[in-house]
């Protein structure tokens, strides 16, 4: 068998290499399998807060050379020597996940879709969606056998990108507000010009569709996820809202009679769980954001939900125990128990927000002592959760910012006039503003 380019550099290294040798021997391979030539990538580029990363890639546009521009970065790599552990889980490994994250927020690197880290050993790939960052692989080992099928499985991603951020809106716990989040974060996105997919993937409650005055669906979500040539096209309506002359709108996937009203068990025996995610292919190449509206449990549909996500944005209340231990499960169960069965790394949990009252400082201190518990046991159990509760939280800062949507009573009231809350109410239009660009825009 005719050996690669690539197989032949992989060869050359001894084993330990550092990373300065496995850049020289290894990268240009490396980089032009994933189809950069050497005029479309640029060494130690500078990220904009004080880091160089290794290389920054961008493909020819016209006369925009980006060896010579350095403008508009496409992809970032941060190389690794062998003797980096970059296996799952490692503390290396996660040193360097923190890494490409940061230099793909940085302010020279917005434009950044993709980040790559790889030692030679293994290789993860990472999407950026606006402000949020999640794997668009796992971390993959790399050897003889498999290298040219994983880079240009790797290349195909990258010269493929979907355009949504899908997300699952999931707490086991209800009365948290996950309805009035999807409403609510869907009217603010369409208002900032982004087109908006909002999906309620609760039949049994059917909230989202009552709360936007939108006729159930007769069957359609039912037949798309049931049967092999059917799509969900056709059980999509258009929300509109009149301002002026003009009219703000998103498109909404309504709750279906047929799927509420059949059990779990046949449903079960005549779906798949990545059916939601397979049947949502062609939308994800037409808005910018998908946002599904789960059930309160962990059954057939939130499960169905939180496969077809790429991240899952958690509701609690301050003063609901229940919501914020709830919320803890589902970063250390369910999320990971569909992470394995999708293979992809995806999806991830964002950080918790509090969605309700507004918190007096003892209501605060309350809910951080509960919090403080909660992660006490997930250390003991071998999870750190500090990220998804406390996200801004270091070793030097000590930071206990936990994102706040308060007055809930009047987001919820918007309900009975079939409106969403932040196109009726100046405050919960700034509330929601705010929680699209704390966790999506950048």
């Amino acid at each position: 068998m005719t050996t690669t380019s690539l197989q032949s550099a992989l060869n050359s290294l001894p084993d330990g290499a550092p990373e300065d040798i496995v850049r020289k021997f290894f990268a240009p391979q490396f980089l032009e399998a994933l189809g950069f030539q050497k005029q479309e990538v640029y060494p130690q580029y500078s990220t904009g807060n004080g880091d160089l990363v290794d290389e920054a890639a961008r493909k020819t546009v016209g006369d925009d050379i980006f060896l010579y521009t350095k403008s508009n970065p496409y992809l970032l790599i941060e190389w690794k020597g062998r003797n980096i552990n970059l296996s799952n889980n490692s503390a290396q490994y996660q040193s360097t996940v923190r890494q490409i994250k940061r230099y793909l927020l940085a302010p020279n690197c917005k434009t950044a879709q993709w980040g790559i880290i790889v030692n030679s050993c293994h290789v993860q790939l990472f999407r950026k969606h606006g402000q949020v960052v999640y794997p668009a692989t796992q971390c993959l080992p790399l050897n003889n056998d498999n290298i040219d099928e994983t880079v240009a499985f790797i290349r195909k991603k990258i010269e493929t990108p979907a355009k949504a951020l899908t997300v699952a809106v999931y707490n086991n716990k209800g009365g948290v507000g996950k309805t009035t989040t999807v409403v609510n974060l869907s009217a603010i996105l369409a208002f900032l010009g982004k087109k908006v997919l909002a999906i309620d993937f609760d039949p049994n409650q059917q909230d989202l569709s009552s709360a936007l005055g939108l006729p159930l669906s007769k069957g359609a979500v039912f037949k798309a996820v049931t049967e092999r040539e059917a799509d969900l096209q056709s059980a999509i309506q258009t929300y509109r809202f009149p301002v002026g002359k003009k009219e703000l709108t998103f498109d909404v996937i309504p709750a279906d009679e047929k799927l509420g009203n059949a059990s779990d068990e046949a449903l079960d025996t005549q779906m798949k769980r990545d059916i939601l995610h397979r049947k949502l292919e062609s939308s994800r190449h037409e808005y910018d954001y998908i946002l599904i509206d789960s059930p309160p449990n962990w059954r057939t549909f939130s499960k169905l939900a939180v496969f077809a996500a790429d991240v899952v944005l958690i509701p609690t209340k301050h003063n609901n125990l229940f919501s914020l231990e709830n919320a803890a499960t589902a970063i250390k169960k369910f999320i990971p128990e569909i992470q394995a069965e999708k293979a992809d790394g995806s999806p991830v949990a964002l950080p918790i927000f509090f969605n309700g009252e507004k918190i007096t400082a003892p209501q605060m201190a309350t809910a951080q002592k509960e919090i403080h518990s909660i992660l006490q046991v997930a250390k003991r159990e071998g999870f750190n959760l500090v990220p998804y509760f406390f996200p801004k939280y270091t070793s030097t800062t000590k930071d206990l910012h936990i994102l706040q949507v308060p007055s809930y009573a009047i987001i919820a009231g918007a309900a009975f006039s079939r409106t969403p809350a932040v196109y009726r109410d100046r405050s919960a239009h700034e509330y929601y503003k705010n929680l699209a660009k704390e966790y999506f825009l950048q």
